[in-house]
């Protein structure tokens, strides 16, 4: 008890227990308030009941006695908040120096576990910069996780623990995979565990433990967790093959069974899955499926992300399977059956690995996969390949190389169509088809321009189209609008997946709507009558063959009059482009619009579809 506090107490003046806590707030101690934060007591008067602390947040506050001892509580000395106010200076240094020493000081006096809430405000603005604190702390907690004294969460919902520094590495690391249920933080904690094996003894019970922990999971959790289970196979085997006195038992979970058991569900676990995961996945095939490895691993070759893509097609090349794989790689791009990931890999390995199959074909893929995206009722899926589109310069000139003259022409027609681009895009990527290509230059001046200046359909289709938009516009929009501000109302938008997807909604209805209007503007009406049949024209029947006998029909009508189960296509879709202008006795490489293979078929006449 402060001596001049004993004196009052002796004398009777105020009782034991106030004196005791009337000596904690004496001068030179530390508190601590709700609002100020920490304070230091710079001064007292006794007599006048007056008391001097210097708070974080607000100095030289004058307080009442009886207010201070009910407002603020008693601070050790070496509290890191009191530290902050004495020395702050030493503490600074530490931010750049040792910010694993700050971290460990500021949860030292806290338990041993802070909310990251809780760590920002004591360190954020007073011991580090403000302006340049999240850049610090993601630093930090590289550091913080590589000093194993830490349980650095993965969330902000989740506290940081400081464990301590006693235990030995191997047994930090196994902590930081076992004290956890994410599943997420498990598969980082066995990242680490795998950078770090050296840190294990041959034969220490540590790593068995691991070793039965995964495959008891495993045995569990295949059914409910298969993309972890992927992922811990595939760490477990690295762990055994490094340990000479590991090994699996006959009893244990195998990947290559999982890759056959559960083969169905194997694409979406795949996704997400790091390159290194994916490689050992895939390297298991040949043990699952046997001869058939290579038609298995074919099958989900364009499902499983831009990373299985890579994998998958540098793994096939490594063993042997070029031609395999070319080959499935150059039907696919004829029947324009290839996604934005296994494009974008063609197109960046266009002069090495995908050098035997990129052609002009590839071109008129990704167009046509750009036009069907476009149309689709949903969030665009091929955003990443009209990005590389755009900013690879030497793409276009690439795909229109080796191309004659009517394919060139026939794939700038087909760009300068396309509702995918804006105005400026259009324009942009059709002067790198004019660089490369200076004989279709008319297709942006002239007459070309004039003639597909609007699009032409049947007044039906025109009165369909405005009823669509008019739905848009009158229903749709609205409860899309409605839908947002209820998903609003839920909280937090940085994890608010109802106000994701109903804004990503509306950014696809705002597109729709722009887009229909624009091609009602400049449509033409029109009831095909007076069509010249001396060739494939819009508004013709063509009649045509195969090579084995068998009739084929097409009907060529407007931009928006197909009927595919009636083999009605639009002018404008790659079979109707590809008849326009035919003769009868030309031969022509055609789409099937179910297979979406192309087939030799001979023109044999040509009708008009309005005879009246």
């Amino acid at each position: 008890m402060h001596p001049d506090v004993a004196k009052l107490v002796e004398a009777g003046r105020i009782p034991q227990a106030v004196g005791e806590r009337l000596s904690e707030i004496a001068p030179g101690n530390f508190c601590s308030h709700k609002n100020w934060g920490a304070g230091k007591v710079e001064s007292w008067d006794l007599p006048t009941g007056k008391v001097i602390i210097n708070f974080e947040k607000q100095s030289n506050q004058e307080m009442a006695l009886q207010f201070a001892i009910q407002k603020t509580e008693p601070l050790p000395a070496e509290h890191f908040s009191a530290r902050k106010l004495d020395n702050i200076g030493e503490l600074r240094e530490l931010v750049d120096k040792d910010p694993v020493e700050l971290v460990k000081r500021t949860l030292e006096s806290h338990d041993g576990s802070m909310m990251l809430d809780q760590l920002d405000r004591e360190l954020c603005g007073s011991v580090v910069p403000e302006d340049g604190y999240k850049k610090w702390w993601e630093k930090a907690k590289k550091a913080l996780r590589e000093s194993h004294i830490f349980s650095v969460p993965s969330k902000r919902t989740d506290p940081l623990v400081l464990r301590g520094d006693s235990l030995s590495p191997a047994d930090t690391l196994i902590i930081e995979f076992t004290e956890t249920r994410d599943p997420k933080v498990k598969i980082k904690a066995l990242e680490n565990i795998r950078k770090n094996l050296d840190v294990f003894e041959e034969g220490g019970k540590e790593v068995k433990g691991l070793i039965e922990a995964l495959n008891k999971f495993c045995q569990k959790g295949r059914k409910l967790h298969l993309s972890t289970v992927l992922e811990f196979l595939v760490a477990r085997d690295e762990i055994i093959n490094h340990f000479d006195s590991l090994e699996l038992d006959d009893s244990d979970l195998r990947l290559a069974n999982v890759l056959t058991t559960e083969h169905e569900r194997l694409v979406d676990s795949l996704k997400g899955r790091s390159a290194a995961t994916q490689r050992k996945i895939f390297e298991s095939f040949p043990e699952a499926f046997g001869d058939t490895w290579q038609e298995e691993m074919l099958k989900i070759f364009d499902e499983v992300g831009s990373r299985g893509v890579t994998e998958i097609a540098r793994y096939m090349q490594e063993n042997g399977q070029d031609e395999v794989f070319a080959d499935h790689l150059s039907k696919s791009i004829a029947n324009r059956s290839l996604g934005p990931d296994a494009l974008i890999w063609i197109c960046r390995e266009r002069e090495k690995s995908a050098a035997q199959v990129f052609t002009f074909e590839t071109g008129n893929s990704i167009l046509n996969l750009l036009d069907r995206d476009h149309v689709a009722d949903g969030p665009s899926k091929s955003v990443r390949l009209r990005t590389m589109l755009m900013s690879d310069k030497t793409l276009i000139s690439d795909i229109l190389a080796d191309a004659d003259e009517a394919e060139a022409r026939q794939f700038g027609r087909k760009l300068y169509q396309s509702p995918v681009f804006t105005d400026l895009d259009r324009k942009s990527l059709m002067a790198r088809v004019i660089k490369a290509r200076p004989e279709t230059q008319d297709l942006v001046t002239g007459e070309f321009e004039k003639k597909i200046e609007g699009v032409t359909s049947s007044r039906e289709s025109i009165e369909r189209r405005k009823k669509e938009l008019d739905e848009i516009v009158k229903v749709r929009i609205p409860e899309n609008t409605k839908e947002i501000s209820v998903a609003r109302s839920y909280g937090d938008l940085r994890e608010n997946f109802e106000y994701k997807a109903a804004k990503d909604m509306q950014a696809v209805l705002m597109r729709r709507k722009s887009s229909m209007e624009k091609e009602l503007r400049h449509v033409q009406a029109t009831d095909f009558k007076g069509v010249d049949t001396s060739e494939v024209n819009i508004g013709t029947i063509v009649n045509m063959e195969s090579d084995s006998g068998e009739e084929v029909t097409y009907t060529i009508l407007g931009a928006w009059d197909s009927i595919a189960e009636e083999n009605v296509v639009s002018y404008l879709s790659d079979v109707g482009m590809t008849l326009i202008g035919a003769k009868p006795g030309d031969t022509l490489d055609v789409r099937d619009l179910e297979t979406e293979k192309n087939r030799k078929l001979t023109v044999v006449s040509i009708e008009a579809y309005n005879k009246g």
